[in-house]
């Protein structure tokens, strides 16, 4: 730059331009070329896949080397089987607690012994359980990916019976049957209160729908205390229709709902072979099962409170069948 070239930064220096260069032709090529597949995720040594492929692969064999013989997988078959698994320190324990049926309970290797892991030890071998010990990896596969605190166990699917096997219950019990059946109960644990107050009260079986309804899980036994195991439980496809299944042997259907003709307490179909129907808290009993009820009685309830919880409802309900039959004092 003339008059001032003395500037710094005002000439280039020799060799800092870049020269002429031949045309991109065929330069790029190879980067243009693909790497192939993406690898899977436990093939890539960055990825978390890889490493916990690694740990279990290291967790399943001796010192020496030798594979270990496989643990009996009871988590592979929670999904073929329908039966659930139930993890974590206290939901283990307290299922065990109330005698949920079990097939087999996991510990994971070296894993920090409290007072619920030595309960569930303990009830464990009580019980005469299956009790396997595996590393972390092992139990985050059977549990996919449940929160379970280093402990789980596997409930058995419940064995529903059919409508069949409640009437012979009552035939069995030389009385009149009495029925409770559960319309559009999605909480399981609104389930076990209904079994309870069914065992308590005299009921010889409940009946639920297959679809849009709670089933016999580890929650429902729970808070049935035992009951799961003595009232049997009838899943059908179809309530409207099992309800005139059971209607066809001599059964009167008595709805439970707000508005009532009656209150239960003043029923007088509860000395006759009866079926009880509860629907749900928000949306009571459904409109076919309603259109197919003979009679529908309510529970009086104060002004201040909208609704009862089913299990409540249902409680309070069985109390003053029971009474009405003489099965209650």
């Amino acid at each position: 730059m003339a008059g001032n070239s003395q500037r710094r930064g005002a000439t280039r220096k020799p060799g800092s331009k870049k020269q002429p260069t031949v045309g991109s032709g065929g330069q790029g090529r190879k980067a243009l070329q693909g790497k192939g597949p993406t690898p899977k995720a436990e093939d890539r040594p960055y990825h978390a896949a890889h490493r916990r492929k690694a740990a279990a692969d290291q967790g399943g064999r001796k010192d020496g080397g030798e594979r270990r013989r496989p643990q009996r997988d009871l988590g592979s078959r929670t999904k073929r089987s329908g039966a659930e698994l139930v993890a974590g320190r206290n939901p283990v324990v307290e299922a065990l607690r109330a005698g949920v049926p079990c097939t087999g309970v996991w510990l994971a290797h070296q894993i920090d012994v409290d007072d619920r892991v030595r309960e569930i030890r303990k009830l464990t071998t009580e019980r005469h359980l299956p009790l396997a010990e595996v590393t972390r990896a092992e139990l985050d596969k059977i549990t996919d990916g449940l929160a379970h605190q280093g402990v789980a166990m596997q409930v058995p699917p419940y064995e529903y019976a059919d409508i069949g096997a409640v009437l012979a219950a009552a035939r069995r019990a030389g009385a009149p049957p009495f029925v409770v059946a559960l319309d559009g109960i999605t909480d399981p644990r609104n389930l076990g209160a209904v079994l309870r107050s069914a065992g308590a009260f005299g009921a010889h079986g409940v009946v639920v729908p297959e679809r849009r309804a709670a089933g016999v899980t580890a929650a429902a036994w729970k808070v049935s205390a035992g009951a799961a195991a003595r009232v049997p439980v009838a899943r059908v496809t179809n309530l409207v229709r099992a309800l005139g299944e059971l209607r066809d042997a001599g059964c009167s259907i008595v709805g439970l709902d707000a508005g009532g003709t009656m209150p239960v307490a003043d029923l007088h179909l509860a000395t006759d072979p009866v079926v009880l129907v509860i629907g749900s808290e928000g949306k009571g009993l459904g409109r076919l099962v309603r259109q197919n009820c003979d009679v529908i009685a309510s529970i009086p309830i104060g002004p201040t409170v909208e609704s009862l919880n089913a299990g409540v409802a249902a409680g309070i309900a069985l109390y003053d069948v029971a009474r009405l039959r003489g099965g209650a004092g």
